[in-house]
C-alpha cells in the first residue's frame, strides 16, 4: 500500500491531470449534464419518513391496519370559532365552500355542519334513515338557531367530530381519497385549491377559518423543506464565499472555488435522482453539506498553489506540487468525512442508509471535482500577482498559533482540569438527555398551520391518529353486544386520558340508532341492552347502505374494528406513559384467547421510530469510531496512538451530548446525526496533526518537544482555517424554520469548534505528557502511507511567523 500512495503516484495522477486538460473539462461537463437529466426523479416526499424496516414488527402491525382499513391520515379538518358562523349568510357560504370542496377528486367526502344528517325511525317498513337536519337549503335564523342548539345539546353522536366538547368550536372534516392521499395530487390540492378558496373565505366574511390534519401538515411541512434547500444552498454559499474572500482576498479564488462546489451541488442532486431517493428533512441538507465540507478542500488546493508561486514563480510546477503534496492529505480527510457518513448504510433505516449513500458519494465526488478543476482552471490563467499573494504574510494570526503554543507548553494541567471539568459537566448532562419522538417538534413553530394545529389539539385534543385494531377472530364478531360493551369500556378509559380525544368507532353509530329508537332522546345515547338490541336490529338492517362510518370502522368480513382517537404532540416519554396504561387495560377488557388487540397509527409509529433511530445512532457512531480507529492504525501502525488519538475527537462529542441535555435538545431524527458528523469531521484535524508530528519527528531526531511545538505551528493555521469555515457554514443551518434543523447546526458548530480546541491544545498536550511511553521509535512506527510530504506546508505559517 506504500507503493500505491507514493509520490511517484501521486506524480502519475499530477501528469495525468495536467497533460489532459480538455479531456477532464469534457468529462466533467458531459457528467455533469447526465446527472442534470436525472434531476426530473427528484421526488418529495408525500408520507413521514419510515424510521424503521419494512420487517420491523411494529411497521408490519400498521400495515396489516392499512390492508384492512386502507390510509388513516386521510382526514383534513376546517374549523371555526365564531358563533356568526350560524347566521344566514355567512352559513350558505360555509355551505357553499364544503360543496365546492366535495367537487375535488381529491374529496371523498366531507361532514360539514351545513350536510349533518339525523338518524331518524320508520315504521312501515321498520327501518332507520339518515336525513338532513336542515332542510332548507337557505335557512332563515330562527332555523339557525334552533339547527345550533340541536346539534350542541341534542347530537352527542357528532360530538369531536363536527362541534368541539369545550367550546362552542365547528368543524368540516374532509377525508381525503385514499388512493391520492400520498401522491403528488394531494399537494395540488391543499396548496392551489383549498388554501386560495379558504384565503378568499376569509377575507369576504371576515371569519377566521383553522386549517389542520396529517395531509394537510404533511403537505405545508414538506413545501418548507423544498423552500429551505434553495435558502440553505443560497446561505451556504454567501457565507463560505465572504469567509475565502476574507482569508484569500481574490474574487478569481472566490469564484473558482464557487463554481467547484456549485458543480458538487448538481452533482449531489444528480445522485438522488439516479438512486431515484425521496427528497426528506435528511437529504435536504446534503448539497449545502457539501458546499461547507467541500470549500476546505478549495482552501487548501489554492493556498498551496499560492505559496508555491511565491517560493519559485514556476506555474507548471507549482500545479503540479499542489496535486502531489495536497492530494494525499485531502484524499485522506475526504475518505475519514465519509466514512462517518458511510456508517449510516450499515443501519437498519432506509432513512439513514439514503443518507449515508448520497453524503459519502458526493463528499467523494467534491474531492475529485476539487483535485480535478481548480489545477486546471488555474493552469489556463495567467500567475497570481503580488496582491493575490498578501494574505499569506498575514500577522494576526500569529498570535493566535502564539497563544495555543504558550498553553501548551506552560499550561497543560489548566489543559487537564478543564477537559476533566468539562467531561465531568458533560456525563451530567447526558443522564437529562430525552428522547423525542413528536411528529411536530420540529415542525416551523412561527408558521399558521403550526399554530393551527395547537388550536385543534385545545378544542378537539388532538390531530395526530392513535389506531386501535380489534381482532374478534370470527365473522360479524364486532357487532356482537358483547363486543361492542368491551369497545365502550375501553372508549371511556381512553376518553379520561387527557392527551387523547374522544375516540370514533362503530360503537358511536349503534349508540345512535338506540337514540333514534326512542325518537332522538339524547339520554338514550348508549350502547342497548340484549332485549333492546333485539328490538333495534329490524330498523338496523339497512343502517350499513346508509353512510360510511359502518365500512369506515369495521371491515367487510364484521371481523375487524377499529377505535380511532387523536393525540395531542405529546413527547416521547409521554407517549410511552399513555402505551403503559393503555395495554394493560386492553389485555383486561379483550382476553387474548377470544380477541388481538393491537396498538398502531402515525403518531404511535413515529415515536417507535424514533426510539429505533437512536439505539442506530449509537451502532452507527460505534461503527465510525472502529472505521476511522483502523484507518488511524493502518497509516500510525500503533495502537498506542490510535487510543491518545481518540481522546480529543470523542470528549467534543460528549461536550455536545452534555449541551443537548442542558439546553433540553432532544434526541430526534433530525439531530441524531450530529454526532457521525462531527466525529467524522473533527477527526480530520488528528491526522493532519499526528502526520505533520511524525514528520517533524524524523526531521528533529526523534526529540519530541521541538516537533511538538514545530507540528502545533505548522497545523494550527490550517486547522483554524478550515474550523473557521466549518463553523459558519454548519452555523448556516441555524436560519432554518425547523427546530431540528437549527439545532443540527448549532450543535456541529460546536463540536467542530470543541474538537479544534482539543485537537490543538488536549492532543499536544497529551503527546508532551506521555512522550516516553507515545512518542519513540518503536511506538512511531513508518507510517503505511505518506499523509503529508517532507516540504508539506499548505496552509501554514509564512517565514515571519516561524521566527517567532
Amino acid at each position: 500500500m506504500h507503493k500505491i500512495f507514493s509520490f511517484g503516484f501521486w506524480n502519475s495522477i499530477a501528469r495525468l491531470i495536467l497533460r489532459n486538460r480538455i479531456v477532464i473539462i469534457v468529462l466533467i461537463a458531459i457528467i455533469t449534464f447526465l446527472l442534470s437529466t436525472q434531476w426530473k426523479n427528484m421526488r418529495f416526499s408525500y408520507t413521514e419518513a419510515n424510521l424503521m424496516p419494512d420487517d420491523h414488527p411494529v411497521n408490519q402491525s400498521y400495515n396489516d391496519f392499512l390492508d384492512k382499513f386502507g390510509e388513516e391520515g386521510n382526514l383534513i379538518l376546517l374549523g371555526v370559532q365564531d358563533s356568526a358562523l350560524f347566521t344566514p349568510e355567512k352559513f350558505k357560504a360555509w355551505n357553499r365552500l364544503t360543496t365546492k370542496l366535495t367537487s375535488f377528486p381529491e374529496v371523498d367526502h366531507i361532514i360539514s355542519p351545513a350536510s349533518l344528517k339525523e338518524l331518524k325511525k320508520f315504521e312501515d317498513p321498520k327501518r332507520f334513515e339518515m336525513l338532513p337536519i336542515l332542510e332548507s337549503e337557505s335557512p332563515n335564523a330562527s332555523e339557525l338557531k334552533e339547527f345550533e342548539n340541536k346539534l350542541f345539546s341534542g347530537l352527542p353522536f357528532y360530538e369531536n367530530l363536527v362541534y368541539s366538547s369545550h367550546s362552542n368550536t365547528i368543524q368540516s372534516a374532509l377525508y381525503l381519497n385514499k388512493e391520492l392521499v400520498n401522491t403528488k395530487a394531494r399537494k395540488i390540492f391543499v396548496l392551489e385549491e383549498l388554501d386560495p378558496l379558504v384565503k378568499e373565505f376569509e377575507e369576504k366574511y371576515d371569519i377566521e377559518v383553522r386549517v389542520s390534519g396529517m395531509p394537510y401538515i404533511r403537505t405545508l411541512n414538506s413545501q418548507n423543506i423544498i423552500d429551505e434547500i434553495s435558502l440553505f444552498i443560497l446561505a451556504a454559499l454567501i457565507v463560505t464565499s465572504i469567509i475565502f474572500f476574507f482569508f484569500f482576498r481574490s474574487i478569481r479564488a472566490t469564484l473558482i472555488s464557487m463554481l467547484t462546489v456549485c458543480i458538487g451541488v448538481m452533482w449531489a442532486f444528480g445522485v438522488i435522482g439516479l438512486l431515484r431517493y425521496e427528497i426528506t428533512i435528511l437529504t435536504a441538507l446534503i448539497p449545502p453539506l457539501i458546499i461547507v465540507i467541500g470549500i476546505p478542500n478549495c482552501i487548501f488546493l489554492i493556498n498551496k498553489y499560492q505559496q508555491e508561486i511565491k517560493n519559485h514563480g514556476n506555474q507548471a510546477k507549482s500545479l503540479q506540487r499542489v496535486i502531489t503534496k495536497v492530494g494525499n492529505a485531502t484524499l485522506m480527510t475526504n475518505v475519514t468525512t465519509a466514512s462517518g457518513f458511510a456508517t449510516f448504510i450499515l443501519t437498519d433505516s432506509q432513512l439513514l442508509r439514503e443518507f449515508g449513500v448520497v453524503a459519502s458519494i458526493n463528499i467523494l465526488a467534491i474531492f475529485i471535482l476539487s483535485l480535478l478543476i481548480i489545477p486546471v482552471i488555474y493552469s489556463y490563467l495567467k500567475i497570481p500577482r503580488d496582491r493575490h499573494l498578501k494574505h499569506l504574510n498575514k500577522r494576526w494570526i500569529g498570535g493566535f498559533v502564539n497563544w495555543m503554543e504558550n498553553m501548551v507548553r506552560n499550561h497543560r494541567i489548566a489543559i487537564y482540569i478543564s477537559s476533566i471539568l468539562l467531561l465531568t459537566a458533560s456525563i451530567i448532562g447526558i443522564y437529562t438527555i430525552r428522547i423525542s419522538g413528536s411528529i411536530l417538534e420540529d415542525m416551523p413553530k412561527n408558521t399558521q398551520f403550526f399554530k393551527d394545529v395547537k388550536f385543534f389539539e385545545r378544542e378537539f385534543d388532538g390531530v395526530m391518529p392513535l389506531e386501535i385494531l380489534v381482532d374478534t377472530k370470527r365473522p360479524k364478531g364486532v357487532l356482537k353486544l358483547s363486543t361492542l360493551k368491551r369497545m365502550d369500556k375501553l372508549e371511556n378509559f381512553i376518553d379520561d386520558i387527557p392527551e387523547l380525544s374522544k375516540p370514533l368507532s362503530i360503537t358511536r353509530l349503534v349508540k345512535y340508532s338506540k337514540q333514534a329508537y326512542y325518537n332522538g332522546n339524547p339520554k338514550y345515547y348508549q350502547l342497548p341492552s340484549s332485549q333492546e338490541q333485539n328490538f333495534i336490529m329490524p330498523y338496523a338492517k339497512n343502517l350499513e347502505s346508509q353512510g360510511s362510518l359502518m365500512s369506515s370502522y369495521i371491515d367487510s368480513t364484521g371481523q375487524y374494528a377499529r377505535i380511532t382517537t387523536f393525540m395531542q404532540d405529546v413527547g416521547t416519554e409521554k407517549m410511552e406513559e399513555i402505551e403503559a396504561d393503555l395495554i394493560p387495560q386492553i389485555q383486561k377488557i379483550f382476553p387474548e384467547e377470544r380477541y388481538e388487540v393491537a396498538l398502531t397509527g402515525k403518531a404511535l409509529l413515529f415515536q417507535k421510530g424514533t426510539n429505533y433511530l437512536v439505539r442506530n445512532l449509537i451502532v452507527s457512531l460505534g461503527l465510525a469510531i472502529l472505521l476511522i480507529a483502523g484507518l488511524m492504525a493502518w497509516m500510525f501502525r500503533s495502537f498506542r496512538m490510535i487510543i491518545i488519538s481518540l481522546v480529543p475527537n470523542l470528549l467534543p462529542l460528549l461536550v455536545t451530548a452534555g449541551m443537548m441535555g442542558f439546553l433540553g435538545v432532544p434526541i430526534k431524527p433530525s439531530t441524531i446525526l450530529v454526532f457521525s458528523i462531527a466525529f467524522g469531521i473533527s477527526v480530520d484535524d488528528t491526522i493532519h496533526f499526528l502526520a505533520k508530528y511524525r514528520q517533524e519527528l524524523k526531521a528533529n531526531n526523534w526529540k519530541i518537544k521541538r516537533s511538538v511545538y514545530a507540528a502545533l505551528r505548522e497545523t494550527g493555521v490550517s486547522m483554524f482555517y478550515t474550523s473557521i469555515v466549518l463553523f459558519f457554514g454548519f452555523s448556516v443551518f441555524m436560519i432554518s424554520s425547523f427546530g431540528g434543523t437549527v439545532a443540527l447546526g448549532g450543535l456541529v458548530s460546536a463540536t467542530l469548534l470543541f474538537a479544534m480546541l482539543a485537537n490543538l491544545l488536549l492532543l499536544p498536550s497529551l503527546l508532551l505528557s506521555l512522550e516516553r511511553n507515545i512518542a519513540n521509535k518503536k511506538v512511531l512506527k513508518e507510517p503505511a502511507m505518506r499523509i503529508i510530504e517532507t516540504d508539506e506546508d499548505d496552509l501554514e505559517l509564512d517565514s515571519d511567523n516561524k521566527k517567532n
